[in-house]
């Protein structure tokens, strides 16, 4: 199949594992209303947490990302409440809950600090300073221990979801 990208191999990277305390962090999370700051610990307060890092909205790999957990009904299945984050502002978050009918909620985290708290930086070839949270997702309980922890090597890749939903079968 010929493929209209090059996967890239990512460099190893040092990232939060099963077992860490999740960081902790404060941003904008969107919903399709609006938005307000929230933190991680204010929904860890509520239950289990997925939280989904992706790239920015509009690139493809966010596309069938969230296809994917939307058409597997992730939020419904399961008593994990399903999160997003990614360094789009908060306005293309909205869109994008519009135009894929999710019923997730989406931190925006424009300078990615959450995602190199995480350790899943990515640096946007040739835009200096600029980078976005490589594909991950981090099963974070109540008390935000890391349950289950998953980070692309390459870009672009994808969850194995099969093995999210065994994860998420816990909660």
């Amino acid at each position: 199949m010929e493929l209209d990208f090059d996967v890239v191999d990512l460099p190893e990277a040092d990232h939060v594992a099963e077992g860490d305390e999740a960081p902790d962090f404060t941003r904008p999370l969107v919903n399709e209303e609006y938005w307000a700051d929230a933190s991680l610990s204010d929904l860890t307060e509520e239950g289990p947490v997925l939280l989904v890092f992706y790239t920015m909205d509009g690139a493809f790999p966010a596309t069938y990302i969230w296809n994917e957990i939307r058409d597997r009904e992730w939020g419904e299945r399961f008593d994990a409440q399903v999160v997003g984050v990614s360094i789009s502002d908060p306005y293309a978050h909205k869109q994008l809950i519009e135009e894929r009918g999710m019923d997730y909620d989406l931190f925006s985290d424009p300078g990615n600090g959450v995602g190199k708290a995480y350790g899943i930086e990515n640096p946007l070839d040739g835009m200096a300073g600029i980078s976005e949270p490589r594909p991950a997702v981090f099963l974070v309980d109540a008390d935000r221990t890391v349950e289950y922890a998953w980070v692309a090597q390459q870009w672009p890749d994808f969850p194995d979801y099969d093995a999210v939903e065994a994860a998420l079968e816990g909660y």
